[in-house]
């Protein structure tokens, strides 16, 4: 029986701790959340455009190479 309330009570502490370290995160605002989604897609098809682009390139000179 000691033991389950030693158990509760470090189980307490430490959800304590948890919601006092979430007391200390500083949320984004709503303008940067949607600027910072904006780039992030945007790089995204970027390097999706580019990862094509080089795919391409290196499978034309494959068929060169290959027909050789």
């Amino acid at each position: 029986m000691a033991e389950t309330k030693k158990k509760r009570k470090r189980i307490s502490e430490w959800w304590d701790g948890v919601k006092a370290e979430f007391g200390k995160i500083v949320w984004a605002d709503r303008k940067t959340v949607g600027r910072q989604t904006v780039a992030v897609v945007i790089i995204s098809v970027v390097l999706a455009l580019l990862i094509v682009f080089f795919d391409m390139i290196i499978r034309y000179g494959l068929d060169k190479l290959i027909k050789l």
